[in-house]
């Protein structure tokens, strides 16, 4: 059931028609191997035919949107890194030279750069989609980091970034962000959101040491004592979150509004769709969950949602790169349905 309150953008979304999978099964098992051996694609070719509602599903032009911004909170010393790095990142993403830039490029993915909040005046002409709410939230270990207006206003941009690449024929998008101090956040979604002991969502983030981590939870228990919201989820997304999330979770409402595939990323971007799910439950069935990350928390919400990730390799960049590094499997999965013989096509003796 739903956990929306009033003020939001609606959104419609719906399970896909489950009429199509015996259709799509009964494909898959008739390809020219043994029934089942190719694991997870054939798990990815069902889930991609299922969404698009079709025997033959396509990634078309792929797109991925970065979502940036600051925080109040690391005022606070929860991060090692100074908020400055979140618009010196950005940068380096416009000029090509980021982590996720390399992987957009080799995997042939349109990639956009959103300004949802960063603590930096951008000029007019920089080459990024200019939709700041605010120049960072406020410090919720005092106040609410936003407030329902601005909430509500970076649900519906977030929504028209999506609409912007829908509009472009894409039906395959992936997710990430940067903003330093958005683990903080994450993690007091995840508590607020799934009723976990905080100090089970909370990790180093971007401190590989470990050194930071009982100090950020000292800051992060006390925000969540001070807080005297209730237990609606628009309540902790506006209280806790950065407008880079925010932004997120309209995104992939909207994605999963027009049917696409939404390619899930580490523990921030999976925070989000925690947040979209308790609003639109049925969003869940359009995630692909690309990895699972390094950051405390990750596996724990990545069980509590009952999403089983691609990839295990260790990654905590964040940006969306797990999303990007696994996109591949999702694209042999639909290779796979659509390209192999079947054994009606050849004359192979089935061998299973």
């Amino acid at each position: 059931m739903s956990d929306k309150m009033t003020g939001m953008m609606p959104f419609r979304i719906e399970r896909p028609d489950d009429g199509i999978r015996p259709c799509l099964q009964e494909k898959i098992d008739n390809l020219t191997k043994p029934k089942g051996s190719l694991g997870g694609l054939e798990t990815l070719a069902m889930q991609a035919g299922w969404i698009q509602q079709t025997l033959s599903p396509r990634l078309s032009n792929p797109c991925h949107i970065v979502f940036a911004g600051d925080h109040g909170i690391t005022a606070e010393g929860v991060s090692l890194s100074p908020q400055e790095v979140t618009h010196q990142m950005i940068v380096n993403f416009w000029t090509g030279g980021a982590g996720i830039n390399f992987l957009a490029r080799q995997h042939h993915v349109d990639l956009s750069i959103v300004d949802a909040g960063v603590n930096f005046d951008f000029d007019p002409g920089d080459p990024i989609l200019h939709r700041k709410i605010r120049k960072g939230t406020r410090n919720y270990l005092y106040e609410s980091a936003m407030t329902a207006g601005e909430m509500n206003l970076a649900v519906e941009r977030g929504a028209d970034c999506v609409s912007a690449c829908f509009e472009k024929g894409c039906n395959v998008i992936g997710f990430g962000e940067m903003g330093i101090g958005n683990t903080s956040s994450s993690a007091l979604w995840m508590a607020s959101l799934t009723g976990m002991p905080l100090e089970r969502c909370v990790g180093a983030g971007c401190d590989h040491t470990g050194n930071i981590v009982a100090h950020k939870y000292r800051v992060l228990s006390q925000a969540m004592a001070n807080y005297r919201g209730g237990g609606a989820t628009e309540e902790a997304m506006r209280y806790f979150g950065g407008y880079e999330m925010v932004m997120a979770v309209g995104a992939m409402l909207r994605a999963a509004e027009l049917k696409m595939i939404i390619l899930v990323d580490g523990f921030i971007m999976t925070c989000c769709v925690l947040a979209a799910y308790r609003l639109y439950p049925e969003m869940l069935h359009y995630c692909v969950f690309g990895h699972q990350g390094d950051e405390a928390g990750h596996k724990l919400l990545l069980d509590f949602l009952g999403a089983k990730p691609l990839l295990n390799m260790g990654l905590r960049l964040g940006e969306g790169s797990g999303a990007l590094c696994a996109y591949p499997l999702l694209e042999s999965g639909v290779r796979m349905i659509n390209e192999m013989n079947s054994f009606r096509e050849i004359r192979v003796t089935k061998y299973f």
